[in-house]
């Protein structure tokens, strides 16, 4: 999803900073896109003190969005691993706020900043099985709440996009541990579920339009998913 929001920004005239931990598909997508490709590692300080002095000394943002994130394991709470959770909050809840952190002394000094947060329909709804996920969500979605609460007197805008069912090429594959079958089966008979480039328009809608209007809030699910707990699916 962020390789598709950087390309659709890219290609309406936006300058793109793409930073991701994999330097070899970032310097694909910068062949391919033209947007500035930064290996960083955002749950590293060295590293993303290095990625704020680089985007300076390039001339600076005035948007931020905060794409990166995942899950691990799909365990109930009872058997749950406490190494898919940290790794979880780390990327999910820590990056977000390492990264934000950042880059706020930037955003504050234009009076025109936004932010982007890219959560999920997770962090409206608990489910069996999600209780990592879940957590790690919810706590990204307060975060970002608290964070338009504490830097609206900046102007700053804070928008949060929440997706549903979205069929990427690695979402439930990594979730998963790799099971390829298992990954498949998450989207079985669902017809037309989301597509990253489906999220990377709604992304680059919000942060296309002027600065006063914010969207604070756009919840997104395929029509075959009336909910998180409701889900058509074909025999």
């Amino acid at each position: 999803m962020g390789q598709a929001a950087a390309k659709a920004l890219a290609a309406q005239g936006w300058k793109v900073f793409a930073v991701a931990r994999r330097a070899d598909r970032l310097s694909e997508l910068a062949q391919q896109s033209g947007v500035i490709a930064i290996p960083t590692d955002i749950t590293d300080d060295a590293a993303v003190a290095s990625l704020v002095q680089q985007v300076t000394e390039a001339g600076g943002i005035d948007t931020l969005i905060n794409i990166s994130g995942g899950a691990r394991g799909a365990d109930k709470l009872a058997e749950a691993k406490a190494e898919d959770w940290d790794w979880m909050y780390r990327v999910n809840v820590i990056g977000t706020m390492k990264l934000t952190q950042a880059f706020l002394p930037i955003l504050r000094a234009g009076r025109s900043g936004t932010v982007l947060n890219l959560t999920s329909t997770a962090a409206l709804v608990a489910y069996e099985g999600g209780s990592g996920y879940n957590a790690a969500k919810f706590a990204e979605r307060a975060l970002t709440q608290a964070l338009r609460l504490e830097e609206v007197e900046h102007n700053l805008r804070v928008i949060e996009v929440l997706p549903g069912m979205v069929q990427t090429e690695e979402f439930a594959l990594n979730r998963l541990a790799g099971d390829r079958e298992a990954a498949a089966k998450v989207y079985q008979g669902v017809a037309e579920p989301l597509t990253a480039e489906d999220v990377a328009e709604v992304v680059r809608y919000a942060v296309s339009l002027p600065h006063h209007v914010n969207l604070d809030e756009i919840v997104l699910r395929p029509v075959a998913q009336a909910a998180a707990y409701k889900v058509v699916r074909n025999s």
